[in-house]
């Protein structure tokens, strides 16, 4: 235990000495930290846009009441009405549109609102002059108060307020799914996934993925290198092969393991700056609204996911002898990993598909499906349990398996042995 204790702090410390490791971690960090503050460079450039997420003031819109005094007044009281708002109307008084159009060039005001007959229609065609872009949220929320003043005008004192409130209120419709988990709650909607943790999900399908295509290869290269320099020939006889192989994997996992905490951590400290906040709350996304069992879940899977394939990689770099011939072994558990890869990415908007159902319970694929459907709120907790026993059956399954392989095949030199040869070798050892 102490010689894989060894190993393993050796292996640590030898990767995250490494200039690839350093360069490679403060490049994605700064991708990472350009990539989440991309909104917020284009509203600099663009010189940003009237009541934007950087915007703390309200926008002032002049109303030129000419011609629709009723529609004017209206307005302006259901706006006042609304409390605390991003926008607010200033009634114009005896002023014509030249005057609100100096007032809006000299920043007294951000625009004006002109509200232009239409024949055969009662309710004019408001147009809304400003020296800038307003931005999306404003004019989306200056169209839901005209809508409700125009129904206020068009129907008049014909139907009561309770009445005007129920027909602007929008109808939501809520899917309920017919399937049941073992307590008997129906199962939520397919489309019940949040933004944020759509957003996440997604994230940690990508991190799982990439995070073990990228420390699987460095468990194997390793081997690999270590067999065709012959350095293998003098550890085998101080260091027993099991110890080596699951220190290497332990040793690479804790390297993998920093590499995300500098990622989470960089993610962290960018979304909690002020104009990203600002921007989250712009696309209605709240950090409150994570799912912990989505975070929690996804470490734990991340982890176990991990292993089964590192045990592999460990096993195919043993039993090769050049370095140029690792891609073409390692080709079979890439693959495994992209299947895996795909069906969650592409599968990611309608969870309870039978596919996505069936690979949660595949070792190979499980860590992301189940990921998905844990993130949509429709994996009941004996699916969940059911694939962590599979996938902790499978790691020591294939551990051992690979403890086997990996004792045989770091001696094996030339070609690439046979299954028949490995098999053979195999049973004359015992783990």
């Amino acid at each position: 235990m102490n010689k894989m204790g060894t190993i393993t702090g050796f292996t640590f410390k030898n990767k995250v000495k490494t200039k690839s490791f350093m360069v490679t971690t403060i490049v994605l960090a700064l991708l990472i930290s350009i990539g989440l503050n991309v909104p917020y460079f284009i509203t600099l450039f663009n010189g940003g846009s009237i009541g934007g997420a950087s915007s703390s003031n309200p926008v002032n819109i002049g109303l030129l009441s000419t011609g629709q005094p009723e529609v004017s007044e209206k307005l302006e009281s259901f706006s006042a009405a609304q409390g605390d708002q991003a926008y607010r109307f200033i009634a114009s008084g005896d002023k014509d549109e030249a005057a609100l159009a100096a007032d809006a060039e000299a920043g007294l005001t951000d625009g004006y609102l002109k509200f232009e007959p239409v024949a055969g229609q009662e309710f004019p065609q408001p147009i809304l002059y400003s020296a800038e872009d307003v931005s999306p949220q404003i004019i989306a929320s200056i169209e839901a108060a005209l809508q409700s003043v125009k129904l206020d005008v068009v129907v008049k004192d014909v139907l009561t307020a309770e009445q005007k409130e129920l027909i602007t209120t929008p109808v939501k419709l809520t899917e309920q799914s017919l399937s049941t988990d073992g307590s008997g709650a129906s199962a939520e909607s397919e489309g019940a996934m949040s933004p944020i943790n759509y957003i996440v999900v997604y994230l940690l399908i990508i991190l799982l993925f990439t995070s073990t295509m990228m420390t699987g290869n460095m468990i194997a290269s390793e081997i690999t290198a270590e067999k065709s320099s012959r350095i293998m020939e003098i550890l085998i006889t101080s260091v027993s092969p099991l110890s080596q192989m699951f220190g290497k994997i332990i040793g690479i996992f804790m390297v993998g393991m920093l590499q995300i905490g500098i990622f989470g951590a960089v993610v962290a400290g960018n979304i909690l700056l002020p104009h990203n906040r600002a921007v989250l709350g712009d696309f209605n996304m709240n950090l409150s609204d994570v799912n912990i069992a989505v975070i929690v879940y996804g470490l734990i899977f991340y982890i176990l996911g991990y292993f089964l394939y590192a045990v592999l990689f460990a096993a195919i770099g043993s039993m090769v002898s050049r370095t140029e011939e690792l891609g073409q072994a390692v080709l079979p558990i890439t693959m495994l990993s992209l299947v895996s890869f795909y069906i969650a990415i592409f599968s990611i908007s309608t969870p309870n598909i039978l596919l996505l159902k069936i690979a949660s319970f595949i070792p190979f694929t499980s860590p992301t499906a189940i990921l998905v459907r844990i993130g949509a709120g429709v994996a009941p907790t004996w699916e969940i349990l059911t694939s962590l026993a599979i996938l902790i059956v499978s790691i020591i399954i294939f551990g051992w398996l690979a403890a086997k392989i990996y004792r045989t095949g770091v001696l094996m030199y030339g070609k690439r042995p046979t299954f028949k040869e490995l098999f053979k070798a195999m049973k004359a050892y015992k783990i």
